[in-house]
């Protein structure tokens, strides 16, 4: 196996597309969507476990690491469940040591958490992506990691669902940080009273004050500017 290829064990771990398309193609990757790095340093990816009595998906999330996904069968995401989450098919797509392959029902031990757990923020945030040639879509991924802020965002047409964790997570969206009411709204402040819940009454507790960024320059000489949204 090359340095640079993918591997079967990236699969939630490391992203498949997004890399540079240069020297370095293959060698800077990054982390996808729900992987985590655990305390000895090995990449670990969520996959929800299997009632082996029942044949049922539980609400328990194990973390797994390459070597410890091997010895088990991971379901596909998008398998059919009932409502109480037992498969409805006697035969299930999914995956063991690298190969995808079908088998009974009886033989799942963990099912895939979501479709884009394969895939980085970036990449995730592509409409359609199983339509893309891998080469148009790594260009599309890197691409939007260029984007620059602009003076009146507007949302997409098409989105995936990703866009508000990718503004949430960027830092660049002010969110309240306690429950609250916004009391005074003006372009470059918001004031919120925080609501507080003590033995099942509701009281008013501090005042937050949250300061928005009027037409301040970054550091990649872009505009960068907040505005507010509620009211």
């Amino acid at each position: 196996m090359e340095v640079r290829d993918v591997h079967y064990s990236h699969y939630g771990r490391m992203c498949p597309i997004e890399t540079p398309e240069g020297p370095n193609i293959g060698l800077i990757n990054s982390l996808s969507s729900y992987a985590r790095v655990n305390e000895f340093g090995f990449i670990e990816t969520p996959y929800r476990k299997v009632d082996l009595d029942t044949n049922s998906i539980t609400d328990q999330i194990d973390y797994l690491t390459a070597d410890e996904e091997d010895s088990y069968v991971v379901a596909q995401a998008n398998s059919r469940l009932d409502e109480n989450g037992r498969f409805l098919d006697d035969e299930v797509v999914c995956r063991f040591r690298g190969n995808n392959t079908v088998m009974a029902k009886e033989k799942m031990d963990y099912m895939d958490v979501s479709p884009k757990q394969v895939v980085s923020a970036a990449t995730a945030c592509i409409p359609f992506l199983e339509n893309d040639d891998s080469n148009r879509a790594l260009m599309g991924a890197n691409m939007q990691r260029q984007a620059v802020p602009l003076m009146n965002p507007e949302a997409p047409f098409v989105g995936t669902g990703m866009e508000h964790v990718a503004a949430r997570d960027s830092g660049a969206a002010i969110t309240a940080k306690h429950r609250g009411r916004v009391e005074h709204v003006e372009s470059n402040e918001i004031l919120v009273r925080r609501l507080v819940e003590e033995n099942g009454t509701e009281h008013e507790g501090e005042l937050d004050r949250y300061p928005l960024a009027k037409f301040k320059r970054s550091n990649s000489g872009t505009c960068y500017n907040q505005r507010p949204i509620v009211s």
